[in-house]
């Protein structure tokens, strides 16, 4: 949780003149929410009396660096000669081009705050609950709770096209697993065709037939969904983590992936995929095979 005071405000350096909003944050908390700390690329997140934090985009644009002085003046008409103590870049353009983060007692005084804050922002552990969240402190306070989710329409419904096309690939995928399964089953029982009439000859019923070639498709489907998870787990251990992001980098969350269910569903696939070739199979006419 960060209780925060937001307004406007332009940041002035001679003649350049720059648009940004500013949001004050108290001194200790600057990564409760965004990750302050790990965006920074120059100097420190840390907000003390006099001092503001940009992004880097904004800080280029105004030709600042690491300990220079930038006047801030509010929408309320009041200002303040700032040092900047810290650059972060956080690969979200409107935000390193047009974010300024100074301290909650130096907002207070730009916004003539003596009190208050004006939001509290927070960050939950499950980012799917922000609409129950958000009612549930409605319902609790009476005070105005915004999801982010009210904000981020285009964001939703990419991320709902992104996962429908990951079904459809992981569809595909099975589908694959199917046809191939069955394909190379079926080919067996071609080739096998003396041995399955031997069997057949020496006593061998046809549910028994059919339990052989089904047993095989499992084991064809466990070791090939074993090895692909396998390797789809290498492959992605170069890439780094959630944890470790930055800028400019695609992380990547390993223990995220459904290994076991990637698995389970091969092993199933391939077993309806042998139940065809195994009835084929127990079909065979041990006289015709033999005599083959």
């Amino acid at each position: 949780m960060s209780p925060q005071i937001t307004g406007a405000g332009f940041l002035t350096r001679g003649a350049q003149v720059a648009q940004v909003s500013v949001t004050g944050i108290e001194p200790g908390r600057e990564s409760a929410i965004l990750n302050l700390d790990g965006y920074t690329t120059d100097g420190s997140a840390r907000l003390g009396s006099g001092l503001i934090v940009l992004g880097r985009t904004l800080a280029d644009d105004l030709s600042l660096r690491l300990g220079q002085t930038v006047r801030l003046q509010s929408s309320r008409g009041v200002s303040a000669v700032l040092t900047l103590g810290g650059i972060f870049e956080s690969g979200s353009g409107m935000l390193d081009a047009g974010h300024a983060y100074v301290s909650l007692p130096t907002a207070r005084t730009l916004f003539v705050l003596p009190q208050g804050v004006t939001q509290i922002e927070i960050k939950l552990a499950d980012l799917n609950t922000a609409d129950a969240t958000a009612l549930r402190i409605r319902a609790l306070t009476g005070l105005d709770a915004v999801p982010w989710t009210d904000g981020a329409a285009q964001l939703m419904e990419a991320l709902d096209a992104q996962a429908q096309t990951g079904y459809f690939l992981k569809s595909f995928a099975l589908i694959t697993i199917v046809i191939g399964v069955a394909s190379a089953l079926l080919l067996s029982t071609y080739r096998r065709r003396p041995e399955i009439g031997i069997m057949r000859a020496m006593g061998a019923s046809r549910s028994f037939v059919i339990v052989v070639f089904v047993t095989q498709g499992a084991l064809i489907g466990l070791m090939g969904g074993l090895s692909g998870a396998a390797l789809g787990y290498l492959a992605l251990l170069p890439f780094p983590s959630r944890d470790a992001f930055e800028a400019g980098i695609l992380p990547m969350d390993i223990t995220q992936g459904s290994y076991g269910l990637a698995i389970a569903l091969t092993v199933i696939g391939a077993i309806l995929a042998s139940i065809l070739p195994a009835r084929a199979a127990a079909r065979v006419d041990p006289v015709t095979a033999i005599g083959q």
